[in-house]
């Protein structure tokens, strides 16, 4: 049986990720948290992942600290999918950044999203939590455009 390269996904976050589903069906958003639902590239079956975009000038991103992930594979697949915030649902386009247009964006996280900074560190993402180190990673963190239609 092959192993994966990637960081598992542990029990405490499994349980946040649950609390953060509950907690947005009740249409109570945490913090920045939206829900992210793309179908999946070999079930077809619809998944739903907490996310917290990042805007700068108007546009949102999101970030993703399990490089390697399902999670990560399935948006490139679908390259579309629906994002929540409390009760409101907005079918969007995710569009991959090219690396080499990462930069900006990731040194912006760690300042938007600093609760969010802990997961990349943990999983060898980035150094340490500040923006230089995001920015010096960005090439390596898939970065998805958020296109509203």
């Amino acid at each position: 049986m092959p192993t994966s390269t990637r960081p598992p996904v542990s029990p405490f976050l499994k349980f946040g990720n649950k609390m953060m589903e509950l907690f947005h069906g009740i249409g109570m958003p945490v913090g920045p948290m939206h829900l992210l639902k793309v179908k999946g590239r070999v079930s077809g079956r619809e998944f739903t992942n907490p996310v917290a975009p990042v805007k700068i000038d108007g546009t949102q991103y999101i970030l993703q600290a399990f490089p390697a992930s399902d999670w990560v594979k399935n948006v490139r697949a679908a390259g579309q999918g629906t994002l929540v915030r409390g009760r409101k649902a907005q079918r969007v386009k995710l569009v991959e950044v090219p690396p080499q247009e990462r930069a900006a964006i990731a040194r912006e996280f760690p300042k938007q999203v600093p609760m969010g900074t802990g997961i990349f560190v943990k999983n060898h993402v980035v150094a340490d939590k500040s923006p230089a180190s995001f920015e010096q990673a960005a090439p390596g963190i898939p970065i998805f455009r958020v296109v509203p239609y």
